[in-house]
């Protein structure tokens, strides 16, 4: 007789960082009831996905077993973890859950996309248990770099599994619960089956720093700046937000907050309970009547955004504000892999403007709110669970932490997007695989990542675009009139290459003993290819092309 069984499967989030959502599942095969942890997204990038709003992952599998779903899960607030759920929810349509703070924000997602916002529900954290079939889920705080950040313990029919989603053992967070070592300790004492684990920091060889640490650096540097200072970091992290509006506070400086993502960010902690005693704050306009030596601006864009209020000072005046030589400018981030360019590109500018710039280089002014290498050990000895499943990370990441679990005795396996993994027993193993894959928001449309929009898009952008019409009369003979517009293309020496391509491409339709303008796709075929061999023996490139024959009568 078929037997039930636990399963684990990462859709997105398991060898990348970005995109998570992870599917557990109880039950007979086939016939398991689901519930899914997070449903997050990745950013685009002019290089590799120009024009896409946003990533998400391809979420065909849950979708198609919908029936089978009872509820969603949100660890915690960053885009990473609950970006895309404004955009798929009314394909899952199930309730919602997270804590007070990460709700409001995942109401905001709802209600941004058109959803109804009742479907989140706030939790209290354990003993607090939410059902949802067979899983009775606990949400457990744990430091990260936003507030109200939680593990999950799940209880099921074949063991207790903790889903630990990002987190980092800070004894002083600034913002919400230290790590709680004695209650972790117990939770292990009374079993667990499966330890699911965030990956990102495994190659880091020393123990996380608290952010507290950071408080005194960030207030001798505010201190002893001499006219204007601008601050960014992640909007999401509160914490940090917090210190250096503390810090501009004990300097004697006005406190203004830039950038709407910052703005909603300290009103929802507010809102929720979780942010008390922030510094009063100033509006732009009062804060472009302040004094350089009386200010301080904390701001978005840590990552280069094009948009954001990092790249405008940068560039310019931002809200009446400028900067000029002799102001302090802080990254009090770390820059993500892939932002490099962008933050390298505003640091410059900065620069120019006779700006000091403070960046992550230092070490001194941000701590990473993961777990690194020891500190993931500790957390597996205190819960030895009979498995440990990294996630959240790139391949590498998941490899070293697997790794780091097998060293410890414990068993451990690679599973990355797509992979359904049995773990009913002690030894996980992979039994199938689903589709899995990145899904595209451009402008208001999904689009897949192999439909081919984006790969044309590189194609233009590497080697321009051409467009052709041809007209034929009801006999079918060119009648000489051949339009051509390039864009994207040099010229030329000697002539412009529209021109160029219009007397090729009527040489070649007039060519004696041409019977093949009948045959509109061979046509077009014939041409596109003359209009990519011209433009390669003229300029070097070889153009997306398109081709248009029409007929008169």
């Amino acid at each position: 007789m078929p037997r039930d069984r636990l399963i684990y499967l990462p859709l997105g989030g398991a060898g990348e960082i970005g995109m998570n959502a992870y599917v557990y599942g109880y039950g007979r095969r086939g016939a398991e009831r689901l519930i899914l942890v997070d449903l997050g997204v990745a950013f685009a990038d002019m290089e590799s996905t120009p024009g896409v709003d946003l990533i998400f992952p391809d979420m065909r599998w849950l979708i198609d077993n919908r029936e089978r779903l009872e509820a969603i899960f949100l660890t915690h607030g960053h885009e990473d973890h609950l970006g895309a759920l404004g955009h798929f929810w009314s394909r899952l349509r199930v309730p919602v859950y997270a804590r007070p703070f990460t709700s409001l924000l995942a109401r905001g997602k709802l209600s941004e996309q058109g959803q109804p916002e009742s479907a989140v529900h706030s939790v209290d954290p354990r003993p607090a248990v939410v059902p949802a079939g067979p899983f009775q889920v606990s949400f457990v705080p744990i430091p990260h770099s936003i507030p109200e950040s939680s593990a999950l313990l799940m209880e099921t029919p074949a063991g207790r599994v903790v889903h630990s989603g990002d987190f980092k053992l800070d004894p002083a967070p600034v913002i919400g619960p230290p790590f709680d070592a004695e209650l972790w300790g117990a939770i292990g004492k009374q079993g667990v089956h499966a330890l699911l684990c965030d990956s990102t920091n495994s190659f880091s060889p020393h123990p996380g720093r608290s952010e507290a640490s950071i408080i005194p650096a960030i207030d001798r540097l505010v201190q002893d700046a001499a006219q204007r200072v601008v601050a960014t970091t992640f909007a999401s992290n509160v914490a940090r937000v917090a210190t250096l509006a503390r810090a501009g506070q004990k300097a004697g400086r006005s406190v203004c907050l830039m950038g709407r993502a910052m703005q909603r960010m300290i009103a929802v902690a507010r809102q929720s309970g979780v942010l008390q005693d922030f510094p009063e704050t100033i509006r732009a306009d009062q804060a472009a009547r302040t004094p350089r030596e009386h200010l301080m601006l904390i701001v978005t864009g840590s990552q280069g955004e094009r948009r954001a209020a990092s790249a405008q000072l940068a560039n310019g005046t931002y809200n009446g504000i400028d900067l000029q030589a002799g102001d302090l400018f802080l990254f009090s981030s770390k820059t993500i892999p892939g932002n490099e360019k962008s933050v390298i590109q505003i640091t410059n500018q900065l620069s120019r403007l006779g700006v000091d710039v403070v960046d992550d280089t230092t070490d001194g002014y941000h701590v990473s709110g993961h777990a690194n290498r020891p500190d993931l050990r500790r957390m597996h000895d205190l819960l030895n669970p009979a498995m440990v499943l990294p996630m959240h990370g790139e391949h590498r990441h998941l490899r070293a932490h697997a790794a780091l679990a097998q060293q410890g005795g414990r068993t451990s396996l690679i599973a990355t997007n797509g992979s359904v993994v049995d773990i009913t027993e002690d030894v996980p193993q992979v039994v199938e695989t689903v589709p899995s894959g990145r899904v595209y928001l451009d402008g208001k449309v999904h689009i897949g990542a192999l439909d081919g929009v984006v790969r044309d898009r590189l194609r233009m952008a590497m080697g321009g675009h051409v467009v052709v019409s041809v007209l034929l009369d009801e006999a079918q003979n060119f009648l000489e009139d051949l339009w051509v517009e390039t864009m994207g293309l040099a010229e030329p020496v000697g002539a412009p290459l529209d021109a160029y391509l219009t007397r090729a491409l009527t040489e070649f339709l007039q060519e004696p003993g041409r019977n093949d303008l009948g045959d509109g796709q061979k046509l077009e075929r014939k041409l596109r290819r003359q209009v990519r061999e011209r433009c390669f023996q003229a300029i070097g490139k070889k153009p997306q092309v398109a081709v248009v024959v029409s007929y008169l009568g």
